[in-house]
């Protein structure tokens, strides 16, 4: 071969060099830590131990000890892994009686199991969706909704966060398409909540499916937990989709997608995310069948967290900080530049808490944010200890964002 030729072709390390610098420059470079020991609220991440606000861990439940009975007992006689894919013969009995058991909770036909919710929005997506069919979506869902559409081929159109007149101009750009709704129904880096009758009146005004992500609103809000949609007063006739995971209030892992027996077949006969991977261990399911029976029985967790939630808000309106318009567990502060957020985020490391700092791409630029979680498992000492901190590593800089 010519040495020549094979030397003119753009260098991989060059590039990954030029990457690492740029993400250097603008304070964007990402480090994954190892969370050493786990307790409750605490964690134990570099040799600190350090009060967690940080988790999606929203009811408490993930160490709960209903939940890792459950998953002793089921991996005792199960043993770890499902061995296949549900159509090969990775489905067992847990699968069943977890989706079963979700679609009775959450009032919907059928539930189909996904390891995780990533994969269900790529699958559901993906199997509904065809070339030239049109997919609107709202520019702050979830990367995965995103990802979903383009693999799909579709014709993806975003609007303007919660601007559904832009929504239904885009919608009827293409009149000729099949066309799906998509959001979150509550916004993973902003806390706030979709307009879901809305969505549903113009979904339906447009002969359009909607589709909602309901991975922050399952458990937390909701007559028993079930989420945004149930708490907008809407069913199945309103939102004929939608998907549920299990990996944050419900403390265990994967995902549920609920919907009509019509689409939940349609999605089971084509999503690939579902067809060709192995099926998620059976032990996790029978966790997650123990979460959701706590989830029901246990009303005191979302009212303690809801009590939280407005105690931190009334702590953050009095000291100024840039706090969004949130009223679930969800509770951004956004400081705007980079390396504030970094800043603040390792100030209160120092000070015993662990808070991520969010960043482009994950937000839009210049709205780089610390991302405050709340759980049932906080007290009101540790609510009031991080305001403290946050007094001190936050300096206001718009009161006008406080809610």
């Amino acid at each position: 071969m010519d040495g020549a030729d094979r030397s003119a072709r753009p260098s991989w390390s060059d590039r990954l060099r030029r990457d690492a610098l740029a993400r250097e420059a603008t304070a964007m470079r990402r480090h994954v830590r190892q969370v050493q020991q786990r307790d409750g609220v605490f964690v134990h991440v570099d040799g600190r131990r350090l009060v967690n606000f940080s988790s999606n861990d929203y009811l408490g439940l993930a160490q709960h000890l209903d939940l890792t009975a459950a998953l002793q007992e089921c991996a005792a006689y199960s043993g770890v892994g499902s061995t296949a894919s549900h159509l090969v013969c990775g489905h067992h009995r847990e699968h069943v009686r977890l989706e079963e058991l979700a679609a009775e909770w959450q009032k919907y036909p059928r539930a189909l199991l996904f390891g995780s919710g990533y994969l269900a929005n790529l699958g559901v997506l993906q199997a509904l969706l065809r070339d030239g069919d049109l997919c609107v979506q709202d520019k702050l869902n979830h990367a995965c909704l995103l990802d979903g559409a383009r693999f799909s081929g579709a014709d993806l159109k975003r609007y303007p966060h919660l601007d559904l007149d832009a929504a239904q101009r885009q919608l009827r750009t293409r009149p000729d398409a099949t066309a799906l709704i998509a959001s979150d129904g509550v916004f993973s880096m902003d806390g706030d909540l979709a307009p879901l009758p809305l969505l549903a009146l113009l979904a339906r005004s447009e002969d359009a499916l909607l589709y909602i992500d309901d991975a922050h609103g399952v458990g937390v809000i909701g007559p028993y937990g079930r989420g945004s949609v149930a708490q907008a007063g809407l069913g199945v006739r309103d939102v004929p989709l939608q998907m549920i995971t299990l990996g944050k209030a419900l403390g265990g892992y994967g995902a549920l997608v609920l919907g009509t027996e019509e689409l939940i077949e349609a999605i089971a006969q084509r999503a690939r995310p579902y067809l060709f991977t192995t099926a998620l261990p059976p032990a996790l399911a029978a966790a997650s069948c123990a979460a959701i029976e706590l989830v029901r029985g246990e009303s005191w967790r979302r009212l303690k967290l809801s009590a939280l939630v407005k105690r931190f808000r009334r702590g953050a309106a009095q000291l100024g900080l840039p706090l969004l318009d949130s009223g679930t567990p969800i509770q951004p502060i956004v400081l705007g530049e980079n390396q504030a957020a970094l800043d603040a985020s390792i100030a209160l490391e120092r000070a015993g808490f662990l808070v991520a700092a969010i960043r482009p791409p994950t937000v839009a630029p210049g709205s780089a944010r610390l991302r405050v979680t709340l759980s049932a498992a906080h007290e009101e000492t540790q609510i009031d200890a991080l305001l403290d901190a946050l007094e001190k590593c936050c300096k206001p800089r718009n009161t006008a964002a406080a809610g």
